[in-house]
């Protein structure tokens, strides 16, 4: 085998797989990584100019003003019943220094030899498969990103005050119901791994009170409460079989949770994510830039809240009566 053979093996797909895939077989790839990303699909986006979003809150009460329960300042009203009373005057502080939040990237190049894809693209496209699967792996990380990121993710973004533990290690219905109630202006959505999913429904069942099911998506999926469980398996379980369980509202009129993208970007091959030709070296090796930017944003507190200790390896001994 001569060196450049070598070096180009070493960069791109090699020919001796892409000959197999065009002559042997009669399906696309397959990955086994590749998740529906239900969170992706239920999330609003929000298209970001500049590549940063600013969010604007109401400024915490000061010294001296009364606060309401999230320790804004309340604004003075009055009800009047008759008469002509002096009416009050307010008006809405804002905070001085909004949070901003800069768009993360997720990149990686593509290298296909252009002997590969000239002489094995006959049954199948050999640089559009490579491409597909990329970008596939690109949305199962942003996925990921979502939740666990240590600056925007939804798991970080969680206030001290929309933290819950379990009460018995697994999730019961008296947790989720405890979520719902920090959650309870519109509840879009529970996001948990389809392990805790599992757990949930088998401590429902255990109490007579079975979780009936939706369809979303052509997809059935275990409510409580009407609120639809969808499983992500980008919520890790520890060691010891713990995970969490988040509630969402969603949606920019909702002020609940949104994801955050940038539209228009050269090479688009959808919204957010583009897919650039960067050109062939002298291995003749095509190089294509694969680009995701995005992030999420938490726009109120009360948005989202989060079950802790999860366990999701308890199993209940059913003892039946003998015949």
């Amino acid at each position: 085998m001569s060196e450049r053979a070598t070096v180009s093996e070493q960069q791109s797909l090699s020919a001796k797989a892409a000959r197999n895939l065009a002559t042997a077989t009669v399906t696309v790839p397959q990955m086994t990584d590749i998740t529906p990303r239900w969170l992706h699909k239920l999330l609003p986006w929000v298209d970001v100019d500049g590549g940063v979003y600013r969010l604007n809150r109401v400024a915490k009460a000061v010294k001296g003003q009364e606060a309401n329960e999230f320790g804004e300042a309340k604004v003075d009203l009055l009800t009047v019943d008759g008469g002509e009373p002096e009416l009050p005057t307010t008006f809405v502080d804002y905070e001085l220094t909004p949070r901003e939040y800069h768009l993360s990237t997720i990149q990686t190049v593509v290298r296909t030899h252009t002997r590969v894809t000239d002489l094995y693209s006959n049954r199948i496209d050999q640089l559009r498969q490579q491409v597909r699967l990329t970008v596939e792996a690109v949305k199962e990380r942003e996925e990921w990103e979502i939740i666990n990121h240590a600056q925007f993710g939804l798991l970080k973004e969680v206030a001290p005050a929309q933290r819950i533990t379990t009460r018995k290690g697994t999730a019961t219905p008296d947790d989720l119901d405890e979520l719902l109630s920090l959650v309870w202006k519109k509840p879009a959505f529970f996001l948990a791994h389809p392990k805790a999913i599992a757990a949930f429904g088998r401590e429902a069942t255990r109490r007579g009170v079975p979780p009936p099911t939706v369809h979303l998506f052509g997809s059935p999926f275990i409510t409580w409460r009407g609120i639809p469980l969808i499983p992500s398996n980008k919520l890790e379980i520890d060691k010891a079989g713990k995970t969490s369980i988040l509630l969402l509202r969603v949606g920019e009129a909702q002020q609940g949770v949104v994801g955050l993208q940038k539209a228009g970007v050269t090479g688009e091959l959808e919204t957010g994510l583009s897919v650039r030709y960067m050109g062939t070296n002298e291995h003749g090796i095509a190089s294509h830039l694969v680009t995701r930017y995005f992030s999420a944003a938490v726009l109120t507190e009360d948005a989202i809240a989060r079950l802790d200790n999860v366990s999701t390896k308890f199993y209940h001994e059913y003892v039946y009566p003998k015949a």
